[in-house]
């Protein structure tokens, strides 16, 4: 397993890095045990959640994936330092008017209850989830840098945030001298690929922001399971699937991951993986899995190398202007 700088820190992470959005949902405790073992075994040390999964599913009051983390990590299979595990807070947890939101005051008691939950005394990256267009944002920020000063969380960053929103809290963090995002976490693969790179992949190539990509593999689509004239899998994102990227262009893309995987003795969502980390202004791909296998499958694209007419006629696949 390769393993990257977080943007301008020194913090070292896999290029993998495991999403856990699936734990309690999709995947019951036993089963996102065993992932995580596995994806310890082969080399990641990074690993993704967040306070409100899995607040939809019938019955979860959210922190469920947190509360899973947590009781993996009582097991001792791996020392807490050789870890580097991020959350985010900004989502509903409960019905009260402050129970969410980017103020100060659910910050601090959503960073409390992440903790508790993850059974450990520090947050490695802790993250806004999304922007809250009610709060000053200095509030979050100084709120923020409060949690690092004090060691409860030793980097910061953002996800799906705009550029200019990005631009201003860097400034705001620079001029105040508050610890500054060191992470984006941002929506991006090679069928979603404008809103990336349009604004917000120069700003982190400039800025020395790390960025860890969620659906590198578009909800599944990018795993070949979609193809022209065939029945939709039975999964739970197929509707969304569907009305996303399954269209020509996204079945072109799929096709030519497929053929350009040949060279490479790999699988297409092997080769959608290889792309993603083949950006320079990407630290790591976010990826959940449901399985071992699909987990160990997934993570070989780390160890792809496409070459620069790989990479191009990839990108020609899902020009965008």
């Amino acid at each position: 397993m390769e393993y990257r700088r977080l943007g301008r820190t020194g913090l070292k992470v896999s290029a993998i890095c495991l999403g856990t959005m699936q734990f309690g949902w999709s995947a019951d405790e036993p089963t996102s045990h065993a992932i995580l073992d596995k994806a310890i075994e082969l080399g990641c040390n990074f690993i993704d959640t967040a306070d409100i999964y899995s607040r939809w599913v019938e019955g979860n009051d959210g922190g469920v994936s947190e509360q899973i983390i947590g009781n993996w990590l009582m097991k001792g299979h791996v020392r807490r330092q050789d870890l580097v595990i991020a959350t985010k807070v900004r989502g509903v947890m409960r019905e009260g008017p402050n129970d969410q939101g980017l103020s100060r005051q659910h910050i601090l008691d959503g960073v409390e209850e992440s903790l508790d939950r993850l059974q450990t005394d520090y947050i490695d990256l802790y993250q806004v989830h999304w922007p809250d267009e009610e709060t000053p944002l200095d509030e979050t920020l100084i709120a923020l840098n409060d949690l690092v000063r004090s060691g409860m969380a030793r980097y910061i960053g953002c996800s799906n945030y705009p550029a200019w929103l990005l631009a201003k809290s860097l400034w705001i963090s620079d001029v105040q001298g508050l610890a500054r995002f060191d992470s984006l976490q941002p929506h991006y693969s090679l069928v979603h690929r404008a809103e990336f790179e349009r604004e917000l992949q120069p700003l982190c190539l400039d800025q020395g922001i790390g960025v860890i990509p969620y659906s590198p593999l578009a909800g599944g689509f990018l795993t070949g399971k979609y193809r022209r004239d065939s029945a939709l899998p039975d999964s739970k994102r197929a509707e969304g699937v569907q009305k996303r990227y399954m269209n020509e262009q996204g079945f072109t893309a799929v096709d030519k991951l497929e053929a350009i995987g040949r060279n490479h003795n790999a699988t297409i969502a092997q080769t959608a993986i290889a792309w993603v980390l083949a950006n320079p202004a990407v630290t790591s791909a976010i990826i959940g899995a449901n399985t071992l296998a699909q987990l160990e499958d997934t993570a070989k694209g780390a160890e792809i190398r496409l070459t620069a007419e790989e990479k191009a006629a990839l990108n020609e696949t899902t020009a965008w202007k």
